[in-house]
């Protein structure tokens, strides 16, 4: 790709964008939220037009109209946003398009065996064809998005964060499969937040910020802290930045909290000013113990005590979201696409959605008030939009999680039960988060922070408990844990 130029009304996308790839390379293109990295792959796949520019496949040229053009010459995109029919299976979601007939009728036997096929190349025979995607893990409805692109014996295939709904074992399996695409000559364009990841399995990078390529090179040649400054566009003090405070009395209690099936038995003093992590594999239930304390899932036993700062300490084991609310609780879900943000709708109705009373006189929105509230959130947490008023659905993925987070700040609420904050966001974005739950923590709230990336949680947290078969394994303050020892308790093991 060469000098490739997109703008879309008054912003400029991409500027003279040069991006080279060789045949059996593992390229990572590494840039943050809103770099351009995703409308230069939409450009590679035909989603999208380019200005200006050329493209060209083993010295040919390549210009394709349309998504099926670029498939036709051997390019495949796997999006970190699925792109499945729910209500197809498998077999059908891994061929549509792909469809193989004989006088007009499928060939259905044939279908099959190349789906079966690429799901065994996966690792996960178990995932059966004729099951319908809506009745799978997030996880295996990836799975099946790579199963696609095998499928269609693409010479080029762009993974956009593969593995954001993972297992380790899972990716793993998936880092194998790429290395034996490359040794068969397949180029892999891998885009990742995450650059232990990008360490492990590419080869060379290209970062973009801003719509510019900023550096290039040996993945192997060039120190992470440099990777990053290339990101963000400056020198980084610190990954994990520190803010000093000093926790106080507890301000939420479990006490043998049960769920259905998830959590179990579980026993839990989180005090304000204090960031307490939740460490635990995809099942051991770290989520289902945040939604049952948060009122989403039923208590079968146990009891939830909530005390937040200035009020009477309050046993409410039952209560509703509407209930956690007024009691000062608030929750950022894991899924902001499904169950955190309402997309379609403003930057200001999004955050003031849950609090309407403070922009609103005798059940009449205030508008500008509305837009005056939203404004002071946007400055505060530097999210990076036209205003008030723009599409939420429309801003990057780490700007979503910040007006996320300003939605439960702008509700007042004392206790945060943040799930996978910093999923799918970009390092800056990150960095942000992490100086915010810091800084949160000091001026007094108490956070519970369930992440499944331990750099993260032993960078930022006073104290990790794990979390293992929807028990609480093991709590320690973070000074007494090793990444080997939080592993080794989320298996099962003797840390």
């Amino acid at each position: 790709m060469t000098g490739v130029r997109k703008q879309f009304g008054a912003t400029r996308a991409l500027s003279d964008v040069d991006l080279r790839v060789g045949p059996g390379e593992v390229h990572a293109l590494i840039g943050e939220n809103g770099a351009g990295k995703s409308t230069l792959m939409k450009v590679l796949s035909g989603a999208v037009a380019p200005d200006s520019g050329s493209m060209h496949i083993d010295g040919v040229p390549f210009a394709p109209r349309r998504p099926e053009d670029a498939r036709a010459c051997g390019v495949a995109m796997i999006y970190q946003e699925l792109t499945l029919a729910p209500h197809l299976t498998v077999e059908e979601n891994v061929t549509l398009g792909l469809e193989e007939t004989f006088c007009g009728f499928l060939r259905r036997r044939t279908m099959r065996r190349r789906v079966v096929a690429a799901l065994e190349q996966l690792g996960h025979s178990d995932i059966r064809p004729g099951v319908r995607v809506r009745d799978l893990s997030i996880g295996a409805q990836q799975l099946v998005e790579v199963a696609r692109a095998l499928v269609s014996q693409a010479r080029i295939v762009v993974m956009d964060e593969p593995t954001s709904s993972l297992t380790r074992e899972d990716t793993v399996t998936l880092f194998e499969l790429i290395r034996r695409l490359r040794d068969r000559g397949v180029s892999i364009i891998y885009i990742s937040h995450f650059l232990e990841e990008v360490r492990e399995i590419a080869d060379r990078f290209t970062v973009l910020r801003d719509g510019v390529v900023t550096g290039t090179g040996s993945v192997a040649d060039t120190p992470t802290e440099r990777i990053i400054e290339l990101m963000v566009g400056r020198r980084l003090s610190e990954m994990f930045p520190r803010v000093p405070r000093e926790p106080g009395e507890p301000v939420l209690e479990l006490h043998g909290l049960c769920g259905p099936g998830m959590p179990r038995n579980v026993n839990l003093s989180l005090r304000r000013g204090e960031i307490l992590g939740l460490f635990g594999l995809i099942g051991a239930g770290r989520s289902e113990l945040v939604r049952t304390v948060f009122g989403l899932r039923p208590t079968m036993a146990g009891t939830i005590t909530i005390a937040p700062p200035g009020r009477p300490a309050i046993i409410d084991s039952g209560a509703t979201p509407v209930r956690r609310l007024a009691q000062g609780v608030g929750m950022l879900s894991e899924s902001r696409k499904d169950e955190g943000l309402a997309l379609p709708m403003s930057v200001a109705d999004n955050i003031t959605l849950s609090r309407l009373g403070t922009v609103s006189r005798a059940g009449v929105l205030n508008l500008r008030r509305q837009r005056e509230a939203a404004r002071q959130w946007i400055d505060r947490l530097e999210i990076r939009t036209q205003g008030p008023a723009q599409a939420v659905w429309n801003l990057s993925g780490g700007n979503q999680q910040k007006v996320a987070i300003a939605r439960l700040l702008h509700q007042s609420a004392d206790i945060l039960l943040l799930d996978e904050p910093t999923r799918g966001i970009d390092v800056g974005a990150k960095i942000q988060i992490y100086r915010l739950m810091g800084e949160l923590a000091a001026a007094g709230k108490a956070i519970l922070f369930v992440s499944s990336y331990l750099p993260e949680l032993m960078g930022v947290c006073d104290r990790i408990g794990v979390m293992s078969r929807g028990r609480l394994a093991d709590l320690r303050d973070v000074s007494r844990w090793t990444e080997r020892e939080i592993m080794t308790t989320a298996v099962g093991g003797d840390a």
